[in-house]
């Protein structure tokens, strides 16, 4: 069976330490994630300097803090020439052209296109002449904007379309899990889910409803500072996270043949009745259901079988509590 990828979105939960953003590879490496995600901001490039805070991070000016955490050509070299060492795919999400040579430069293996980004059709077109696979987040868009985004890469582009709310941290009325699998019947395309929640329900219901990739942020500790930290998980908790999706594919891509018993036959026998005598009985008696009983444990006659029984003659003395055997019966 394919797996689903499961995607740790480091973000920028580096914090500008590209320290961290090398240990955060090593140890994502070892929980066995598939794919570790950055995001590469140029400052002058994607936004001017009085741009809008989002209302859940007003720490520093976004100006300063994308220049603050900002990595050079040869940190994101390093970044990438770690993964590829560790059998990780390097993914990144780039927020302006420059990005994109930025990230041509040193090696991508695949680009994330933010929430933010989706109307963005130069960028968009500027993406598809990589000619590297895209994960396209839905997060703020409409179908209308969808629709234009995936005219851009056209049919057959390798693409996956991530449902998405871009909200921090996603409460369980916003998911929309609804979306994905209509995008999936809408454009025909591989979908997945991107999980702002909290918890592990959303991306586990996403698995169970076709997603093939999930993507959930990470830090070392939610009280790191940064936009990210506080809703993202921490190593113990990514992975049980990972190790719960691992267990729902499993379940998923198991079918239960209901007519086999036979993982159950041990169980059968220890919780199912068989017929017992309910009194002392003579050989030669003609079994009525008043000198029945049905008792534990099931390695006897039935007790689905009561009716074949009645009616029939024992040919020997049975004690109270002793098993009927299909020998006892004429």
């Amino acid at each position: 069976m394919n797996q689903v990828k499961i995607i740790a979105e480091v973000g920028s939960t580096h914090d500008g330490s590209f320290g961290n953003a090398c240990k955060s590879i090593e140890l994502l490496a070892e929980l066995g994630v598939d794919a570790v995600k950055f995001q590469t901001h140029i400052a002058e490039a994607e936004t001017i300097r009085n741009a809008p805070q989002p209302s859940y991070f007003s720490g520093e000016p976004r100006f300063e803090y994308f220049q603050r955490t900002a990595f050079s050509e040869v940190q994101w070299k390093e970044i990438a020439n770690l993964c590829k060492k560790l059998n990780v795919e390097f993914i990144s999400s780039p927020f302006s052209l420059e990005a994109v040579d930025l990230l041509e430069k040193v090696g991508m293996d695949s680009y994330k296109i933010p929430s933010g980004e989706v109307t963005n059709l130069h960028l968009l077109e500027k993406i598809k002449g990589t000619n590297k696979p895209v994960l396209l987040s839905s997060g703020m868009s409409n179908w209308a904007e969808l629709n234009r985004a995936l005219e851009v890469f056209g049919n057959k582009y390798p693409l996956v379309l991530l449902q998405c709310s871009s909200q921090y941290p996603c409460q369980a009325e916003h998911v929309g899990l609804n979306v994905m699998s209509e995008m999936k019947k809408r454009f025909n395309v591989d979908v997945g889910f991107s999980d702002h929640t909290l918890g592990m329900a959303a991306s586990i219901s996403a698995v169970a409803l076709g997603a093939t990739v999930i993507e959930k942020h990470f830090t070392f500790s939610k009280y790191m500072y940064g936009s990210d930290a506080k809703h993202s998980m921490e190593p113990s908790e990514f992975q049980v996270f990972m190790n719960e999706i691992r267990f729902a594919e499993r379940i998923l891509h198991s079918p239960v043949d209901k007519n086999n018993i036979d993982p159950y036959l041990d169980m059968k026998k220890v919780f199912e009745k068989s017929i017992v005598a309910k009194v002392n009985l003579s050989a030669g008696t003609i079994l009525e259901i008043e000198h029945l009983s049905f008792k534990k444990p099931g390695d006897g006659i039935s007790a689905s079988s009561f009716k074949d029984v009645l009616g029939k003659r024992i040919k020997r003395d049975l004690c109270v509590d002793e098993q009927l055997k299909e020998s006892d019966l004429e």
